[in-house]
Protein backbone atom coordinates (compact mmCIF):
# COMPACT_ATOMS: atom_id res chain seq x y z
CA UNK A 1 0.00 0.00 0.00
CA UNK A 2 2.65 2.66 0.97
CA UNK A 3 4.19 1.72 -2.69
CA UNK A 4 1.20 2.59 -4.56
CA UNK A 5 0.77 5.99 -2.36
CA UNK A 6 4.29 7.08 -3.16
CA UNK A 7 3.43 5.83 -6.79
CA UNK A 8 0.63 8.20 -6.46
CA UNK A 9 2.57 11.16 -5.01
CA UNK A 10 5.06 10.97 -7.94
CA UNK A 11 2.46 11.19 -10.29
CA UNK A 12 1.31 14.19 -8.85
CA UNK A 13 4.15 15.62 -8.85
CA UNK A 14 4.95 15.19 -12.01
CA UNK A 15 1.52 16.20 -12.79
CA UNK A 16 1.43 19.50 -11.06
CA UNK A 17 5.13 20.61 -12.96
CA UNK A 18 3.78 19.56 -16.22
CA UNK A 19 0.45 22.00 -15.64
CA UNK A 20 3.23 24.52 -14.75
CA UNK A 21 5.47 23.83 -17.80
CA UNK A 22 1.69 24.30 -20.22
CA UNK A 23 0.71 27.31 -18.42
CA UNK A 24 4.39 29.07 -18.88
CA UNK A 25 4.36 28.24 -22.46
CA UNK A 26 0.87 29.17 -23.23
CA UNK A 27 1.87 32.64 -21.44
CA UNK A 28 4.62 32.81 -23.67
CA UNK A 29 2.97 32.10 -26.87
CA UNK A 30 0.03 34.91 -26.12
CA UNK A 31 2.91 37.38 -25.54
CA UNK A 32 4.55 36.28 -29.14
CA UNK A 33 1.67 36.23 -30.92
CA UNK A 34 0.80 40.01 -29.54
CA UNK A 35 4.18 41.07 -30.67
CA UNK A 36 3.75 39.09 -34.25
CA UNK A 37 0.51 41.07 -34.54
CA UNK A 38 2.13 44.15 -33.82
CA UNK A 39 4.90 43.73 -35.88
CA UNK A 40 2.32 42.72 -38.83
CA UNK A 41 0.82 46.06 -38.27
CA UNK A 42 3.66 47.87 -38.67
CA UNK A 43 4.83 46.58 -42.02
CA UNK A 44 1.64 47.25 -43.11
CA UNK A 45 1.94 50.69 -42.47
CA UNK A 46 5.43 51.05 -44.14
CA UNK A 47 4.19 49.03 -46.99
CA UNK A 48 1.57 51.45 -47.64
CA UNK A 49 3.64 54.45 -47.12
CA UNK A 50 6.52 53.29 -49.65
CA UNK A 51 4.06 51.98 -52.12
CA UNK A 52 2.14 55.37 -51.72
CA UNK A 53 5.32 57.56 -52.38
CA UNK A 54 5.93 59.38 -56.04
CA UNK A 55 8.87 57.70 -57.45
CA UNK A 56 12.25 59.72 -57.97
CA UNK A 57 12.88 60.44 -61.52
CA UNK A 58 17.06 60.04 -60.84
CA UNK A 59 17.55 62.57 -63.91
CA UNK A 60 15.67 65.27 -62.17
CA UNK A 61 17.04 64.82 -59.00
CA UNK A 62 19.38 67.40 -57.67
CA UNK A 63 22.64 66.47 -57.19
CA UNK A 64 24.16 66.58 -53.29
CA UNK A 65 27.13 68.89 -52.91
CA UNK A 66 30.18 67.76 -51.94
CA UNK A 67 31.14 67.76 -48.47
CA UNK A 68 33.42 70.99 -46.69
CA UNK A 69 36.37 69.41 -46.67
CA UNK A 70 36.62 68.62 -51.08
Amino acid sequence: MAADARRMEALETKLAFQEDTIQALNDALIEQQTRIDHLEAMLKLVTERVLTQPEEDPAQSVPEPPPPHY
